[in-house]
């Protein structure tokens, strides 16, 4: 059934920006489609990989200069109409007692995994600008004072309590979620506190980056719809995700609620809060919109492994998603996930081009 809401309210200086992707954040007219990819500053790019040739993706997060440089490359190659700071969902962790690593080969290791009640409640909620995350603040503010005359928005971003929950519980990624679904079952008291535990520390770090000169916000849930079935979601989920939403409210930036997995109950998802819906690639865009209301901004969704098709194949899914918006306002083009590490960089370029002559209209 299709959810309807009040409209969005528009700033003034919304309605005077130039910058196409905060205007379809909140459902205004645009002169093309915005662009911007989920991991557009990564492993595809050979200026990025030199940057980690020599830095660990922890060094690289930590140190401001680094950070904003990986930030700003994709901008500077392929003028995306938005940046995301670089950064990643996880160090949060760090700040509140966890042990995190980035393996090569593996992937994101918790040496000291949340395995009993006790050690959730010897997690810390400090301040952001107390932990590692300040330096992902200062980056922002690196970052922001190069784009801000550009008038091209920077977003900042953090993991959803329940894909945090997810890490810290199971020591790093899964594939059925056993330990944390037990803990959730078995402990019900335990797990609200971490889930509020995790509220509080993601809403502090948000709205820093706020403060810090970000002009947008995305929360990733990541693994919510890989675990978990409607139920579940709406008793172990769904009220953390609402409290976080509503905090965020109060700087009036545009807030984008990007979830995986989660087709099948979309609209609970969407009611937690949050001004734009980010979907995967799993439905037809025009499917989600159905669900949700055309009222409200969508972002997404054409499926990242097209990047690694014939440009024929790529052309035609990408017109055919844009052809389903038609043309409709509040449309911001992604990827349904983030960008793979082997997508060609002249498939990028070539994608951007084609979305922006594809929309090109007058305002």
């Amino acid at each position: 059934m299709k959810r309807t809401q009040q409209p969005l309210p528009v700033e003034e200086s919304l309605l005077a920006t130039s910058s196409r992707f905060l205007r379809a954040c909140r459902g205004l007219p645009v002169d093309h489609t915005p662009i911007w990819l989920m991991r557009q500053a990564g492993r595809y790019m050979p200026e990025y990989r030199a940057v980690r040739a020599q830095h660990s993706m922890l060094d690289v997060i930590s140190t401001p200069e680094l950070a904003a440089e990986v930030t700003l490359q994709p901008i500077d190659a392929f003028g995306f109409d938005a940046a995301i700071i670089f950064a990643d969902i996880l160090p949060s962790l760090i700040g509140m007692g966890l042990k995190l690593d980035f393996v090569t080969g593996k992937g994101p290791v918790i040496a000291n995994a949340l395995d009993s009640t006790y050690k959730i409640d010897l997690l810390a909620t400090p301040p952001a600008e107390e932990t590692m995350l300040a330096g992902t603040l200062q980056a922002i503010r690196l970052v922001a004072a190069e784009l801000n005359p550009r008038d091209i928005p920077l977003i900042g971003f953090a993991g959803a309590p329940f894909t945090l929950a997810s890490y810290a519980i199971e020591g790093g990624g899964s594939k059925n979620y056993s330990k944390v679904k037990a803990l959730m079952y078995s402990e019900p008291a335990a797990w609200k506190r971490l889930m509020n535990k995790l509220v509080t520390v993601q809403a502090d770090y948000l709205l820093k980056q706020v403060e810090a000169g970000a002009s947008a916000l995305q929360l990733f849930d990541s693994w919510a719809g890989s675990a978990l079935g409607r139920d579940d979601y709406l008793r172990y989920v769904q009220p953390y995700n609402r409290a976080l939403f509503r905090q965020l409210q109060r700087p009036q930036v545009p807030v984008i609620n990007f979830s995986a997995g989660t087709a099948p109950y979309i609209e609970d998802v969407i009611a937690c809060g949050g001004d734009v819906a980010g979907v995967d690639w799993r439905m037809p865009l025009d499917w989600y919109w159905q669900k949700i209301g055309y009222e409200r901004p969508i972002q997404g969704n054409l499926d990242p492994i097209l990047l690694l098709a014939p440009w024929r194949e790529l052309a035609y899914r990408t017109g055919a998603l844009l052809d389903s918006v038609a043309g409709r306002p509040g449309h911001i083009f992604n990827l349904g996930h983030g960008i793979l590490p082997n997508t060609p960089v002249e498939n990028v370029q070539r994608l951007v081009d084609f979305v922006r002559d594809r929309t090109a209209a007058p305002i």
